[in-house]
This record gives C-alpha cells, structure tokens and sequence, in this order.
C-alpha cells in the first residue's frame, strides 16, 4: 500500500476484528467517516486474526460482513499482523511512535491511531475508547 495516496489527510488506523465485542464500533467508525470524510478523514480498518482468532475469514469474506453488517465503506486491507516479526511496516512505525498502557505492543482489536495531516502528530486509543469518544480529536486536526 502506498501511503503517499492520503498525503495531506488526517488518518484513522484501526486493526479490526469481525467477532470481537469491540465490533459494533465499526458502525462508530462508519458514522465519523461518513461526517468528516469530505473535510479530509481517511479511516483505514485493517483486519487481524492475531487475538483468539476473531478474524478467521478471507479478505472478501471480512468485506462482505462489514459492509452488510456494518455498512462499512471506509477503506479495508488484507488481513495484517500487527505484532511480531510479520507484523505489518505501518503498525511497526506506529507502535514505535506511540506508547499503549502495557508498553508498545498491541494488546487487542480496534487499537486506534489518529495521524494528523503532515504526519507530525500520532495518538493511540485503546480497544475500549469508542470512536465517538476521540471525535473532538479528529474534528480539531481536520
């Protein structure tokens, strides 16, 4: 993926899970997308099997599901790692820009990363913090 595309937006990166109790938050992140995405949001889900296997499909199955359930039209990647050695470059990079409770490493579904427009700026919410919660975050980097 080339991350040059989204030069100049504020991002919203997610890895997400279609059976984790944290999945209702897709409708959370469908709504701010939905809001802001004109005003210069990109939200970009990508999915992860890496915690008790909640994400067990393929990639067209996890879009179907969040599309029908969810309404999702945000962007969706391929299935991702997020920890370990094959952990994806872009959850290396942010792991290494931020800081969770419980050190660098990401501790379950729906980690957020809220990056402002040039980059410059990283925030980290964890699993619980609902999109709704970090909207006054997005709307003052917008």
């Amino acid at each position: 993926m080339d991350f040059s595309q989204y030069e100049g937006k504020v991002l919203l990166i997610v890895n997400t899970a279609s059976k984790c109790g944290f999945t209702p938050q897709y409708d959370g992140l469908e709504a701010l997308y939905q809001k802001y995405k004109d005003r210069g949001l990109v939200i970009i889900g990508f999915p992860c099997d890496q915690f008790a296997h909640q994400e067990p499909g393929t990639d067209a199955e996890i879009a179907e599901f969040c599309r029908i359930n969810h309404g999702v039209t945000f962007p969706l990647m391929s299935k991702v790692n997020v920890n370990g050695k094959d952990a994806h470059p872009i959850f290396k990079y942010l792991k290494g820009e931020t800081r969770g409770l419980l050190g660098s490493s990401i501790k379950w579904n729906f980690t957020k990363f809220l990056i402002s427009r040039d980059g410059s700026r990283i925030k980290r919410y964890a699993p619980t913090a609902t999109p709704e919660s970090f909207e006054k975050d997005i709307a003052a980097l917008l």
